[in-house]
């Protein structure tokens, strides 16, 4: 169990950063927020790259700075990797160069020891050794980087939006990889995103910062539901995160068969066993509600459940609702006019109409591969 408290506050002319943590981390856990909101100083002043960061930082017990005692641990000795928007290679080395610089560097490093191998095996790079950084594609790069992070045996993983820069297809590439990190090295990570699907694939656990401070924390479930997380993505985004299990695939179609509590939903086909567990996000917008199944509609996945909260904003042409399916949770956005004309309230009978479908994660299995995106199910 890795934990990390922070008690710290950063001063800039334009800017302040004031986060109080108590956070176990194991596995990937999201540092999530809007442009600005100070992820990435954050990130700094735990790597230790903030000279002027004042307060306290410690991870599983070792002090690594506090600023009462005068004392700080040097970013070196920290035991922590790190990889920035832009991969930073060093350009007169090839792939195996940059890698076999990071392990030479490590091996005074009291910590379970990595081996090149092994990292090569995990991020695909034997074919990719011999080159220089300016004849790697961008995802190349990040993948690279990762390793080199990596082989200097780290406690914890720093990864600063590694992504941004990526085009969909590139992301799409390397997102499987940071999936797997957790499960083949046992290293926790914390990973800056404002990027909310990237967030959902990845995360067990979310951060939210805003204007410099925490807004919310906890499994990533939790906080996507809550309303002042909601203030921080907006209403377009708001939704649920459901946990499902693959039933069968219809190859002729194409199609993946999930249950959801018992009942049953069709996504495009996935690249996942039957049994695999898989995490979806249905966004409110993408939910409609009928108070009888209905027939002849293009909408194939329809769940039947009970509405357990309504609410409607005088100021607004619609109202957020909540529908309990079993121990599961779904949110539509409806007008109010039709609330008003459909008699919806608290303990009516509904039929959930799932329109789209966000595949946020990969099968929960080290070895598996996985795709994302919006899922048309009409």
């Amino acid at each position: 169990m890795t934990r990390l408290c922070i008690d710290l506050a950063l001063r800039y002319p334009q800017f302040e950063l004031d986060v109080r943590l108590d956070e176990n981390i194991d596995s990937i856990t999201v540092l999530f927020g809007p442009s600005g909101s100070g992820k990435s100083a954050l990130l700094r002043c735990i790597a230790g790259l903030e000279p002027a960061a004042r307060g306290e930082i410690a991870l599983s017990g070792d002090l690594w700075l506090d600023s009462k005692r005068d004392h700080a641990v040097a970013a070196h000795s920290r035991g922590v990797g790190m990889v920035f928007q832009d991969a930073r290679l060093f350009t007169h080395l090839s792939v195996h160069g940059n890698l076999h610089y990071a392990e030479r560097r490590a091996r005074a490093v009291a910590a379970p020891r990595i081996e090149f191998a092994q990292v090569v095996a995990a991020l695909d790079l034997a074919t990719l050794l011999p080159r220089k950084p300016a004849t790697l594609s961008g995802g190349e790069r990040q993948r690279v980087a990762l390793g080199r992070a990596l082989l200097t045996r780290p406690r914890l993983l720093l990864l600063d939006e590694p992504l941004s820069a990526l085009d969909v297809a590139r992301k799409d590439e390397i997102l499987p990889y940071l999936e797997r990190l957790p499960a083949v090295f046992g290293i926790p990570a914390l990973y800056v995103t404002h990027d909310l699907d990237e967030a959902v694939r990845l995360a067990s656990r979310m951060i939210v910062l805003r204007n410099g401070r925490v807004v919310t924390s906890g499994a990533v479930q939790d906080v996507l539901e809550r309303p002042e997380t909601q203030a921080v993505t907006g209403r377009f985004e708001a939704g649920v995160v459901l946990t499902t299990r693959v039933l069968a695939h219809d190859a002729g179609y194409c199609l993946t068969q999930l249950d959801v509590q018992g009942q049953h939903i069709v996504v495009p086909q996935v690249d996942a066993a039957p049994g695999a567990e898989l995490r979806i996000r249905i966004r409110a917008r993408d939910v409609a509600l009928a108070t009888r199944r209905p027939e002849g509609s293009s909408i194939r996945n329809v769940l039947a459940g009970v509405l357990s909260e309504v609410r409607s904003d005088p100021a607004s042409a619609f109202a957020e609702t909540v529908v309990e399916i079993g121990a599961a949770r779904l949110r539509a956005r409806v007008t109010r006019a039709a609330v008003d004309e459909l008699g919806l309230a608290p303990g009516a009978s509904v039929f959930a109409l799932v329109k789209s479908i966000a595949l946020d994660a990969a099968p929960s299995r080290p070895e598996a591969g996985g795709g994302k995106g919006a899922l048309a199910t009409k």
